[in-house]
């Protein structure tokens, strides 16, 4: 018996230090000095909404997908593969559906002209999962533990180097990815907008008030497409020509596009679900007249209200199908959300405060400054407890 928990402890203390090396070993990172909290401001008004074609209309989209994966083990329990799940987001008015399984690029089930590069990347127990868009091959590297944010902007950065363009997965259940970490972090354009419980979306905003100028989707993170439940409660619109990467990426860059929640219509009933979701409220037109935000809904709303700076409440209005707002000159940002009677709710992308002579758009990409002197600090420190884990590991199989 002592010699079954002997090799017991010896398992268990081997498990234990091989999981601390890969923690500080993946913990590696330079060290930034982020730059403060940047409020938009200039004398003109990016409006996201300026390629808004009202008779090439709105296509349904959905980028948070998983299918079966090949394996000996059953990643993400997904039990249709990407044919089966793209037919059933099909029969649901879907036009665009794309495949993010974890850290794998899949193939376009059927149309090639159609593939889009794109998978959900982080291995993380802490869920700091990124949407890598236009990548032509997978990074596997991850830390496994970010407990700084420079880890997690170390991350972004490296990932974008090698990709398009990349999305903020589900922040809400990113475990430790605190107000400060939004304020901090960049280099991602998307941010994955809606909670299960609520839909205020405050970590966007949190963000948005520091200057991080970010674009916003709502997808179902889909793991059964064969559960009525789980499927098209959220998507997004897109004014885009086609299903082709390009088109996509050249919309989900510039902005035209609003997202959604979606009711579980139908709580079950297949038939009812179709239905139901090929006859949603929608944005008629959007757009900037002047300094004048103004939105057109094709039903009444229950409200619609309008947030900015730290998540205040700008403007409400009710039981309304259209709103105006006129974005004053100290007002950095605007975004919207509509609110139906059977619980339909749309989000649109901010409208923010910038200099049209300087840049494009109030998008800042300019990487944050390092700080030599706690890189080197700091990568010491892992090296020390890395040659002190090994130390520990042959002490571990050199006692009798």
């Amino acid at each position: 018996m002592k010699k079954f928990f002997h090799i017991l402890y010896v398992l268990v203390a081997s498990v234990a230090l091989l999981f601390l090396m890969a923690v500080l070993v993946t913990g590696v990172s330079p060290i930034y000095r982020f730059r403060d909290p940047r409020p938009f401001s200039g004398p003109d008004i990016f409006n996201p909404y300026s390629a808004l074609d009202t008779v090439q209309g709105w296509k349904r989209a959905n980028f948070h997908t998983h299918t079966r994966v090949k394996g000996p083990f059953p990643p993400n329990e997904c039990e249709a593969d990407a044919l089966e799940t793209y037919g059933v987001y099909e029969g649901l008015g879907y036009d665009i559906v794309t495949f993010s399984n974890h850290n794998e690029l899949t193939v376009h089930p059927f149309d090639q002209a159609l593939q889009v590069n794109v998978y959900e990347q982080g291995y993380s127990p802490f869920k700091f999962h990124k949407l890598v868009f236009g990548s032509q091959k997978v990074i596997h590297w991850d830390p496994l533990l970010p407990l700084l944010t420079s880890q997690m902007q170390f991350e972004l950065d490296y990932l974008g180097k090698g990709s398009d363009f990349i999305q903020i997965n589900h922040p809400y259940r990113t475990t430790g990815l605190t107000k400060t970490d939004m304020e901090k972090l960049s280099g991602y354009e998307i941010m994955e907008l809606d909670t299960h419980v609520s839909t205020q979306n405050e970590y966007w905003d949190q963000a948005l008030s520091a200057g991080h100028y970010s674009f916003g989707l709502a997808n179902d993170d889909l793991h059964h497409a064969r559960n009525p439940h789980l499927i098209a409660i959220r998507c997004n619109f897109l004014c885009t020509p086609s299903a082709r990467y390009e088109d996509i990426k050249h919309t989900l860059l510039t902005g035209c596009y609003y997202a959604m929640r979606v009711p579980d219509y139908g709580n079950g009933d297949w038939d009812v679900k179709r239905k139901e979701n090929h006859d949603l409220p929608a944005i008629s037109w959007i757009g900037v007249e002047g300094d004048t935000i103004r939105m057109t809904l094709t039903e009444r709303a229950d409200s619609i209200r309008i947030n900015g700076q730290e998540h205040a409440t700008l403007k409400l209005e009710k039981d309304t199908d259209s709103i105006r707002y006129v974005l004053g000159a100290d007002v950095p940002y605007a975004r919207l959300t509509a609110y139906f009677p059977d619980g339909e709710v749309i989000y649109t992308n901010p409208f923010a405060r910038y200099d049209s002579s300087v840049s494009s758009s109030p998008v800042n990409n300019e990487h944050q400054p390092l700080d030599r002197v706690l890189t080197v600090l700091w990568n010491l420190l892992l090296l020390a407890l890395m040659a002190g884990t090994v130390y520990l590991f042959v002490r571990l199989y050199k006692r009798k």
